[in-house]
């Protein structure tokens, strides 16, 4: 109950203490960025903790406990980071407001509503958060390589191997899971545990989000 607001804390602590000397404009999206890094990492290593530690897990098996607390751990973080964009709303923004809507769906229809296919789900979190850290530094770089000599050396260092890095994970390894997990549900093994408007519903969202990410780089 306590990780939406320990979010806040940590994006208020961004905007107002860490980057409160950085540009107006610039203050916002490093503040999402820092909550971004309180989310990306911690959420691969739980998420890949809570997969392996269930031995029957499988696209339609039952979420275990561990796999609800992932799940909670990261649907704390995109309910703030899309506090953030509405606060802060500019016409750009709209994408990033849909995707953080859609993949809340997911999240919580998987945690709430059917109670299964965790593995599926926190599956595709550690492959859309193992490139977050890399990201996010790339990003906070890109802010201020205009104004700082170092911010410049450091986004154009970190370009090539982030880049490669994201575009092996988004537009190979997504897809390939995507496909398996297509695959398992189009054959409707599943159905009475994951209803098929439920994972045609997951389906849409995964295959728009990796599409968005391979074609703008989010």
């Amino acid at each position: 109950p306590l990780l939406p607001q320990l979010r806040i804390v940590i994006y208020i602590l961004g905007y107002s203490l860490v980057f409160r000397h950085w540009p107006s404009g610039a203050r916002s999206e490093a503040s999402s960025c820092l909550i971004s890094l309180f989310h990306g990492t911690p959420a691969v290593f739980l998420a890949s903790c809570a997969i392996y530690s269930d031995s029957n897990r499988g696209f339609s098996a039952t979420n275990t406990p561990f796999q609800s607390a992932a799940l909670d751990f990261s649907v704390a973080y995109f309910f703030v980071d899309l506090l953030h964009y509405v606060f802060f709303f500019s016409p750009g923004d709209a994408l990033f407001i849909g995707h953080h809507l859609a993949t809340l769906f997911v999240f919580l229809t998987c945690r709430y509503l059917v109670g299964h296919g965790a593995f599926a789900i926190l599956t595709l979190l550690v492959l859309a958060e193992v490139t977050s850290f890399c990201q996010n530094v790339w990003t906070l770089a890109g802010v201020r390589k205009g104004d700082s000599k170092l911010a410049a050396r450091v986004y154009r260092l970190l370009s090539p191997p982030f880049y490669a890095f994201y575009s092996v994970v988004r537009g190979v390894l997504g897809p390939v899971f995507m496909y398996k997990m297509g695959e398992f549900y189009w054959s409707g093994v599943a159905d009475g545990v994951v209803p098929r408007w439920i994972w045609v519903s997951w389906m849409v969202v995964v295959i728009g989000a990796i599409s968005v990410s391979i074609f703008n780089g989010d």
